[in-house]
């Protein structure tokens, strides 16, 4: 049967994955019917440019926090620490330009290997605590939520600081044929990941331990050196999501970047379909939420909706999707469909019984 498939079409999409890509068309449709500009595409400057443009430029740091926290919930764990991974990143970067002066490409890329670095520390820490320690994941990261927020203040001793860097800066701001680079970056970064998971055992591993740790362990696994790893990735995708975000302004505001994007992070893995109990994972399907997450911050914009009612805007769209992805209104199609499906099979008997 799965051979018939195939050859006529090849594999189908999940079901929880079509419903993702549903949502993300209807939320398009909604900005265009608000103001039908919202397709406009332009080209100014050598890049592509315009609302959608926008979107897709400002997805890169969801897609790097949505892809890290879907590895450390498929592992039955929470990750609340990485906005606050952010800020330090931002720190890291910003205050050694600014100390140094540094204005080229050298600059820019020990400045970014300093900034992951230090996110590295922050994982390791994380995953030790939790993995060794056999800390809570959600005690454990939310001390470092607050933290690292203390971290980020002391690196640039309280100060907003902001940095010179034409190089960086086009990290996040440049275009590479009229493309954002920074979602051609961060989309070759989800692909790495993703190869990382699919084409080693890592994956494999990582849906083994959330589902049952102490059985993978009799099956002779590691589960601790595999709930370290994902909080390592998922700190060091943090930093860069930070690179990201400052480099857009050149500037890092310790107590506000990266602030509640870990609930941006937790909301993209749920609309992608990965579920929270941990287990089988969709990387595919962050992506899409963590995209789907950009566009809702620009539909908030578009469509003029006040800062005070934004969360809960956010909230409605996300019950929303999430009650499509659900086994209640699954069922409730399934039980809809059987329905008309019966109906037409007894009429198609009563109209046999008449003739």
């Amino acid at each position: 049967m799965s051979s018939e498939k195939k050859k006529r079409g090849g594999p189908a999409i999940p079901k929880r994955l079509l419903l993702t890509i549903i949502a993300l068309v209807l939320l398009i449709i909604i900005d265009v019917i608000k103001d039908p500009s919202f397709l406009h595409i332009g080209y100014v400057n050598g890049g592509l440019n315009g609302p959608l443009i926008d979107v897709i430029r400002d997805s890169a740091p969801f897609l790097m926090i949505a892809v890290g926290m879907t590895l450390v919930i498929s592992t039955s764990g929470i990750d609340l620490s990485v906005g606050a991974s952010m800020a330090v990143a931002g720190a890291v970067a910003m205050q050694f330009m600014h100390n140094t002066n540094g204005t080229g490409l050298g600059s820019a890329l020990l400045a970014i290997v300093l900034a992951l670095g230090v996110c590295a520390l922050i994982g390791a820490w994380n995953g030790l605590l939790v993995s060794g320690l056999g800390l809570q994941p959600f005690i454990t990261t939310l001390i470092m939520m607050l933290a690292g927020r203390g971290i980020a203040k002391t690196i640039t001793s309280g100060e907003n600081t902001s940095a010179v860097n034409s190089a960086f800066s086009w990290i996040d701001t440049g275009y590479v044929l009229g493309i954002p680079f920074a979602f051609i970056l961060a989309t070759l970064i989800v692909l790495a990941v993703a190869a990382l998971m699919r084409k080693t055992a890592l994956g494999m591993m990582i849906e083994s331990v959330g589902v049952n740790p102490e059985a993978s362990r009799m099956g002779g696994l590691k589960p601790k050196r595999v709930i370290f790893s994902v909080y390592l990735i998922s700190a060091i995708l943090a930093g860069m999501a930070g690179v990201f975000t400052t480099g857009n302004v050149m500037r890092v505001t310790p107590s506000q970047t990266g602030l509640s994007y870990e609930m941006d992070a937790v909301l993209a893995v749920v609309i992608g379909g990965t579920s929270l109990l941990g287990g089988k994972f969709s990387l595919s399907g962050a992506y899409l939420g963590a995209m789907i997450i950009s566009l809702l911050e620009k539909t908030i914009v578009w469509l003029g909706i006040s800062n005070a009612a934004t969360p809960a805007f956010k909230a409605i769209i996300v019950i929303a999707i999430c009650v499509l992805q659900s086994n209640f209104f699954t069922n409730a199609l399934k039980k809809m469909r059987s329905k008309k499906q019966s109906k037409a099979a007894m009429t198609a008997a009563r109209e046999g019984a008449a003739a």
